[in-house]
């Protein structure tokens, strides 16, 4: 689980030129954003996304509930980082739901962050008029994503030898 801030201000890529020439492309210091959060499972690519307006322990709280009424059925483990609203004391962490701290400053060991990256390298160089036109954007990129995409972005090897460990 992870999630990461998205907004109007022109995500740049490396483009193909001629040698010596800066790439071409608009370009926006438009800085209005807002948050997707999002838990993927590694084993079997099921996901869930929710964007909200900015990254607060309140809104993470709400995602954390909604997420555990989406998922009641099972007993959920999310592999997240140690920001402040995920450390939060005011947190009511759901009971179908366990919080799994990675390491501090270790961003590479959280499967989310390659979700991100091809999110952010579908939405390059692209200018939007309002934050609407970029959440219809977004919504368009991460709806058609299957479930086999995403385990393929998010099985590291070593979370699939914890979790075929631990499997019966």
């Amino acid at each position: 689980m992870d999630e990461s801030r998205l907004g109007l201000h022109t995500i740049r890529r490396r483009r193909l030129t001629a040698f010596g020439t800066k790439p071409v492309g608009l370009f926006q210091h438009r800085f209005e954003n807002f948050s997707l959060y999002g838990a993927i499972a590694p084993r079997s690519g099921d996901s869930y996304f929710l964007g909200l307006p900015k990254l607060t322990t309140a809104l993470f709280q709400r995602f954390l509930d909604e997420f555990a009424q989406a998922r009641s059925a099972t007993l959920n483990v999310l592999l997240i980082d140690n920001s402040r609203c995920h450390t939060a004391q005011a947190l009511q962490i759901p009971p179908n739901v366990i919080l799994l701290f990675q390491p501090p400053y270790a961003p590479e060991v959280n499967p989310a962050e390659r979700v991100w990256q091809a999110l952010k390298d579908a939405l390059a160089w692209q200018a939007f008029t309002d934050l609407p036109a970029l959440q219809a954007r977004v919504i368009a990129i991460v709806e058609p994503w299957t479930a086999a995409m995403l385990q393929s972005l998010t099985a590291y090897p070593f979370i699939m030898e914890a979790i075929n460990a631990l499997a019966p």
